[in-house]
């Protein structure tokens, strides 16, 4: 009776650690996340497919450890008051919150403020070849993993008109 009691206590820790931990697919990154990707292409105009696969590509669907503790879905530094993680990059509140400050971010820098004049929200890969241009990623091969992670899942269905719904 003991060791089946200790076989309990057992499973049932290793199922709440196992479900503490968010575990995206690419299937429930897009299910749970593009209606907030939509959402913003609508009042910013920043192409929905941009937020996601910038997202996806930054923070392995969601199951980075900054994205995990710091719900941070974009690379973005900053400050936190994180207890679990030391990191230089910054905390958010949730997720929303993170790409609302990604969208925010591309507004107020110099070098991306031009897109929202130029390209309308079909445009994706003006996006994401102005993004690359304005020194948003270090990596010299950022915006073509960032075009194929789009093709790849096609991502660009969010930016359709009929998707706003």
């Amino acid at each position: 009776m003991k060791v089946l009691s200790v076989l309990f206590v057992m499973l049932t820790i290793g199922t709440s650690l196992c479900t503490a931990q968010k575990k995206y697919t690419p299937t429930s990154y897009l299910e749970k996340h593009s209606k907030a990707a939509k959402q913003l292409m609508r009042e910013t105009g920043v192409p929905a497919s941009v937020i996601l696969a910038i997202a996806i590509h930054e923070s392995a669907y969601g199951n980075s450890r900054i994205a995990t503790y710091l719900n941070n879905h974009f690379g973005i530094k900053g400050k936190n008051s994180s207890k679990k993680i030391r990191s230089a990059y910054k905390g958010y509140d949730s997720t929303l919150a993170s790409y609302r400050d990604f969208v925010e971010l591309l507004q107020r820098k110099k070098s991306t403020q031009p897109l929202f004049l130029k390209h309308d929200s079909e445009d994706y890969q003006s996006w994401i070849k102005g993004i690359a241009r304005s020194g948003y990623s270090t990596s010299g091969d950022w915006s073509r993993k960032v075009l194929a992670t789009i093709d790849r899942y096609d991502l660009d269905q969010y930016d359709e008109k009929s998707s706003l719904n």
